[in-house]
């Protein structure tokens, strides 16, 4: 992409420079989420967590930015964006603080709150970043969304060639490792400086709080309100019917705020998809790392997650070019990937060479690298009243479900898979190694993992006995099963996405919509 190519798309003359401001602010969430994901091990060998633990910590990496992006899409357009720019770029540093403090006893309570207050800074810039984006290239804001998230992938390159040479090859504790997404957090800081932004669609004909919520209505507030109640359920220990309420009282907000507008019914559905990309995208390459890593080696592992992400880094410069090409509109780029991303995930949940993973994971990384940002262009194309409002809280349903359904869901899968395997090849040894407490998800459903502390001893052990070599391939079983329950998320997507491609082509097409046409 040129500068004139830049300045011809765009309604401002630091246009170039916004734009790659905030592709260096998701960059260091890329570069964090990749570094994270690396430590993973780390961190249940040194404090004996469960898989379900692990994926827990790392949903809390997942919800903070849920509120980070809602709360900060929802004010966005009244305060400015450069208040938020500056709170964020605050809360990254205090994440490191918190985050290196985890240790003994406290340890799950620091690393969860650490990787929460680093989410909320990363939904906190990115509650700026696209709907800056979107009013900047109003003409083509699916091939500039997809370049600003073209840094995600990045800095998932760089957090994991550089977790893989420090963890695995120099051996650097885990925290010093952690540190390093400070680095692209002061350079964003600078790039932000001292820059004009110009205000949204909706902001600059003074559209009110009302009017930028009537799309999302009551239908968006139960989809928010559900994820609410799980969180609220899981993070702060009360009963489900108490969550339900704060849930309901949420709900009832925006009923009050929107005269009980329904919303926009096709808007309920993309955010419903969007939960599902979510739990899919985020969810699956939170883990992916530790799943190669344990199916091969973890410096397969990890060269995998590199291959996958340099796809993703590189075909999001291409989305024009692609639905140029291919005659797609944006949901119908939508349903490919969707279709893509099935087939990628069953044939890696059936892999057994180190080839065989390039080409599964890589028909999964071309499948999704369209979601995400497609998804926001989708919205900013088809709701201008919202301004940033919309775009937020579909960014905040997808964070919110990867960390409640996707990381810990996943996470539980390789929990029961695992043991049910273990218990059908070795009744006594899972006997002997099961954990003392059950995992759970969603308070539904329930089971008894193989203790954290001792699946590490059997990875680490020079001279394997015939019990850890059974328990090693219990693990790479549930493993293998978890992805293959992963496949039937983006399938669900592509009913999805595939009903909303018939009801545009009823409607003669999919196109962008101006303010004006919204009516009242």
């Amino acid at each position: 992409m040129s500068n004139a190519q830049t300045a011809n798309d765009a309604v401002a003359p630091n246009a170039s420079r916004l734009l790659w401001a905030g592709f260096m602010a998701i960059l260091a969430a890329g570069v964090g989420f990749a570094l994270r994901g690396g430590i993973f091990d780390n961190w249940g060998a040194e404090f004996g967590f469960s898989a379900t633990q692990i994926g827990a910590i790392g949903g809390a990496g997942f919800t903070g930015f849920c509120f980070g992006i809602i709360l900060g899409g929802v004010v966005c357009d009244k305060i400015g964006y450069k208040p938020l720019i500056i709170a964020a770029f605050l809360l990254h540093v205090i994440s490191a603080v918190v985050t290196f403090m985890a240790g003994g006893s406290n340890a799950y309570t620091m690393l969860t709150i650490g990787m929460f207050i680093f989410a909320y800074a990363n939904g906190t810039l990115e509650a700026v970043a696209n709907p800056l984006v979107a009013t900047l290239f109003p003409s083509n804001r699916t091939h500039y969304l997809n370049i600003l998230h073209a840094s995600w992938p990045l800095g998932m390159i760089i957090g994991v060639a550089l977790g893989w040479w420090l963890d695995d090859y120099m051996k650097i504790h885990w925290k010093i490792q952690l540190a390093l997404y400070l680095i692209p957090t002061l350079v964003y800081g600078l790039m932000f400086m001292g820059q004009h932004m110009p205000k949204s669609e909706a902001s600059a004909k003074g559209a009110s709080f009302s009017d930028m919520f009537k799309d999302v209505g009551l239908l968006g507030a139960l989809v928010v309100g559900f994820l609410l109640s799980l969180f609220i359920a899981g993070t702060f220990g009360v009963s489900d019917t108490v969550a339900r309420i704060i849930a309901g009282v949420l709900v009832i907000l925006v009923g009050l705020m929107t005269k009980f507008s329904i919303g926009s019914v096709l808007l309920f559905f993309l955010y419903i998809a969007h939960a599902l990309v979510g739990a899919v995208e985020l969810g699956t390459d939170g883990w992916i790392q530790n799943i190669t890593g344990n199916l091969f080696t973890s410096g397969e592992g990890k060269a995998l997650f590199l291959w996958t992400s340099l796809i993703m880094f590189a075909l999001r410069f291409c989305a024009h070019w692609i639905e140029n090409t291919l005659k797609l509109s944006p949901v119908g780029l939508l349903v490919v990937c969707s279709i893509l991303a099935v087939v990628g995930l069953q044939l890696a949940s059936t892999m057994q060479t180190f080839t065989m993973a390039l080409i599964a994971l890589g028909i999964y990384a071309v499948g999704k690298t369209f979601f995400w940002p497609t998804m926001l262009a989708v919205v900013g194309d088809r709701y201008p009243r919202s301004g940033a409002v919309a775009m937020s809280i579909m960014g905040g349903i997808g964070m919110l479900s990867a960390g409640l359904i996707g990381g810990p869901g996943l996470g539980f899968g390789k929990d029961k898979y695992a043991a049910e395997a273990l218990n059908a090849s070795n009744p006594a040894v899972y006997a002997q190694v099961k954990a003392a407490e059950p995992s759970k998800f969603l308070g539904i459903w329930q089971a008894t993992p193989i203790d954290g502390k001792k699946l590490a001893e059997a990875k680490e052990a020079k001279d394997k006995t015939d019990a850890q070599k059974a328990i090693i391939a219990a693990d790479q079983a549930g493993d293998r099963a978890t992805l293959k329950a992963d496949s039937y998320i983006p399938a669900a997507m592509a009913a999805i996405y595939l009903a909303i491609l018939l009801y545009f082509k009823s409607i003669g097409g999919y196109r962008p919509v101006k303010i004006e046409e919204q009516g009242a």
